[in-house]
């Protein structure tokens, strides 16, 4: 029997993952994927609930140097550069202060050479006279080629190098790294056995983990033995649309439409023209993803993690239903609709913990097509695209529409695909107005038409 549902608080803050704030320091000469493993850890760790941000020490010696002009700045006996540099890192590490002991966050990456072993030695000073924990990432690259790459895919692009022509900047950059070597120490099993620390050799081949102290470290751990390089791409789309999309109903286990069909049957056509070397397919376990997976013919992999968010009591309720049966649970989840939790049901921030491991799979994997649901899509765009928790929720993911995510440098390319078969609406808005005692027109300002 449908009624009305006790009032709860969805406003509680995430819960801390942390029992002291982290600094996460970075070690390793140039062109060795620093920046790529801090860029990418700060946005998972995000992604997971844990408030963290990125302090790279280079954007602050660009900001106090305005114009670079050669590798000579990097030199070890260039007292001046010496000076800068050391300046740009005490403004670095205070800010990691700032944030971390004011701010609320709870990690902060402080992203640098960090090359020497007296270097470090102040930065764990420095966090210990904090009450902060520190954990080491030092990546360790000999391989030649995959230094090389680095060096044109990112570091040519670099503000540094923006009136250089390409053989002028390789050559700087190569001098630059030169500067480093003299001096770099690296992590040592024995000298440096004390710290916490991942080593990570030739971009994952191997893996050196020393003295892990608590479950972040461990996650951070966990995390950054699962990334790769390999060029790749990820194809994220909904299942067809389904009957009772048709209706304007939400979850449920529903099958495909007349129209969902035919999008099945020019997926199918889509991935055979995208000629796709060894390419895996995942869908939930759901009829309507496993149905439009079926056309395609090939194997595929069914994810219980990848069913759509659990809508509890409202299941297969229409939004006009919920707002007359439910209308405090519809204003509490339209003031916070990323941690509002259906009656009986999952929020969004449940989702996320459950997609955890798919995202983990993910990053393990090479070309791959998810053919999941709504709010599953939103939450795994949400972590490649680096969104945060309030925009996760309102991602714009239309029905019979294919997305080809092929991750660069520090980022991610997305190219959409619109198979081009009609579909219902089922986006809806953030309506203007979520007071509780709104009436039944507002709160349904934004719902989409259906037939």
């Amino acid at each position: 029997m449908r009624g009305s549902c006790p009032p709860r608080n969805t406003q509680d803050k995430t819960v801390c993952m942390t029992n002291c704030p982290t600094l996460i320091v970075t070690v390793g000469l140039p062109a060795r994927g620093k920046t790529y493993i801090s860029k990418k850890l700060t946005r998972y760790l995000n992604w997971i609930g844990v408030p963290t941000k990125e302090f790279n020490v280079g954007q602050y010696r660009r900001e106090c140097l305005k114009i670079y002009k050669s590798f000579e700045f990097f030199r070890p006996d260039n007292e001046e550069g010496l000076k800068i540099r050391r300046q740009c890192a005490i403004s670095a590490l205070n800010d990691v202060r700032q944030y971390l002991s004011v701010e609320g966050g709870q990690v902060a990456v402080f992203d640098a050479t960090n090359t020497t072993r007296e270097r470090r030695g102040t930065i764990v000073k420095f966090a210990e006279q904090n009450g902060f924990k520190v954990f080491f990432v030092e990546s360790v690259c000999e391989d030649a080629d995959v230094i090389a790459q680095n060096i044109v895919q990112v570091k040519l692009d670099s503000p540094d190098y923006i009136h250089c022509n390409t053989e002028e900047a390789i050559e700087d950059f190569m001098k630059r790294i030169k500067c480093y070597e003299s001096s770099y120490q690296s992590l040592d099993e024995v000298l440096d056995r004390d710290l916490s620390y991942i080593k990570i050799m030739d971009v994952g081949r191997r893996y050196l983990v020393n003295r892990v102290l608590d479950h972040i470290q461990s996650r951070i751990v966990y995390y950054l033995m699962n990334i790769h390089i390999t060029p790749r791409s990820i194809y994220l789309c909904r299942h067809g649309e389904s009957d009772l999309n048709i209706k304007g109903c939400i979850g449920g286990d529903s099958g495909l439409s007349g129209r969902g069909k035919e999008f099945a049957k020019r997926l199918r056509k889509f991935i055979q023209d995208q000629n796709i070397k060894d390419l895996k397919v995942w869908t939930s376990q759901m009829k309507r993803t496993i149905q439009t997976a079926e056309c395609l013919g090939v194997p595929y992999e069914q994810w219980k993690s990848l069913n759509e968010i659990d809508a509890g009591v409202c299941e297969e309720m229409m939004y006009e239903e919920i707002q007359e049966h439910y209308p405090l649970e519809f204003a509490l989840r339209d003031q916070d609709k990323y941690r509002y939790r259906y009656p009986k049901g999952e929020s969004y921030e449940d989702l996320v913990q459950r997609l955890e491991p798919v995202i983990m799979e993910l990053e393990r994997q090479e070309n791959i097509l998810v053919i999941c649901h709504q709010a599953v899509m939103r939450c795994l765009l949400a972590y490649f695209l680096d969104k945060t928790a309030d925009e996760l929720p309102y991602l714009k993911c239309p029905l019979h529409t294919v997305l080809k995510l092929t991750p660069i440098a520090y980022g991610c390319k997305v190219e959409p695909f619109c198979l081009g078969v009609e579909a219902v609406n089922t986006h809806r808005d953030k309506p203007q107005n979520v007071n509780v005692q709104r009436s039944t027109e507002d709160a349904l300002q934004t719902v989409p038409a259906h037939f």
